[in-house]
């Protein structure tokens, strides 16, 4: 949905200014804080609070009216039970035996940002502009080219699992980083300049997107905070060097490649539960 709404934003955006598309975009905002009212409350979250009757509802609500729920939610009741005794401080986060837990959510979401995905959403228009490209075409494309491969992500979700997925991403977005980069290359050498432009539509076409609280809320944090940073940086980056700009943005992407192989668990078909256990074993 999220890559629908990128798509038809930029189409707007090539018929009306950007003080209008503004305004439409506070639309679908207003709307999703009046959803948020009809969002059932989280069924671990009910169970830790003592509410038990609603704990069961919800997750009920959640499974499907005719759903067996009893296996779940008695894991989730003796999973609450046993961390019950644990504080939820955040401070609590940084004690060794969640380090890896911390480490591999607070690693992907901020390699993820680092890797310049929001950067070159933002700034696509300009960035086929730098490259000698119409920015109308290189941004309507880039756009539509990208709702096939989400909706084809999330058909193979489920069956390849997250961790491959996550490593073809990271290593495709490795490669089209660097010919990015490798194109502005070319274009500040003044060589094969006819081939900048189109090398970069093309690589920009195919771009792939107890304490779990205060975790979560971390993860959140460090994830908006790296995307600000690149954005942010992103137009004194390409001052400095575009190509540069891309290169560093293709190491993170590889870096992000060897940070999922070796770190990052699969949760495919798994309750939180589940995935919990597998990390304590770990250990």
């Amino acid at each position: 949905m999220i890559c629908c709404g990128v798509a038809f934003v930029f189409f707007l955006g090539n018929v009306i200014t950007w003080r209008t598309l503004a305004v439409i975009g506070a639309i679908p905002s207003l709307v999703h804080i009046i959803g948020l009212f009809f969002i059932p409350e989280s069924p671990r979250w009910l169970a830790k609070i003592g509410r038990h009757k609603d704990f069961e509802a919800a997750l009920q609500r959640l499974r499907g009216k005719h759903a067996d729920i009893s296996q779940e939610a008695a894991e989730i009741m003796n999973y609450t039970e046993m961390f019950q005794h644990h504080s939820e401080k955040v401070l609590d986060l940084f004690q060794k035996r969640y380090a890896y837990s911390l480490i591999v959510g607070v690693g992907l979401m901020s390699l993820q940002q680092l890797g310049g995905s929001y950067a070159i959403t933002f700034y696509a228009s300009s960035i086929f502009v730098d490259a000698g490209f119409p920015s109308d075409i290189g941004t309507i494309s880039s756009s539509l080219i990208a709702i096939p491969g989400v909706a084809l992500s999330v058909l193979l979700t489920d069956k390849a699992g997250r961790r491959p997925l996550l490593m073809v991403s990271a290593g495709g977005l490795c490669l089209c980083n660097f010919l990015v980069g490798l194109a502005f290359c070319f274009q500040d050498l003044n060589l094969w300049k006819e081939v900048t432009p189109i090398l970069v539509y093309i690589s920009l076409l195919i771009y792939p997107i107890n304490v779990k609280g205060s975790a979560g809320s971390l993860s959140s944090l460090v994830k908006w905070s790296c995307a600000w940073i690149v954005t942010y940086t992103f137009n004194f980056m390409m001052d400095w060097s575009s190509a540069g700009t891309f290169f560093i943005f293709s190491a993170i992407c590889g870096i992000t490649l060897l940070f999922v192989a070796k770190l990052v668990p699969e949760t495919k078909g798994r309750t939180l539960e589940e995935i919990q256990a597998s990390i304590a074993h770990f250990h």
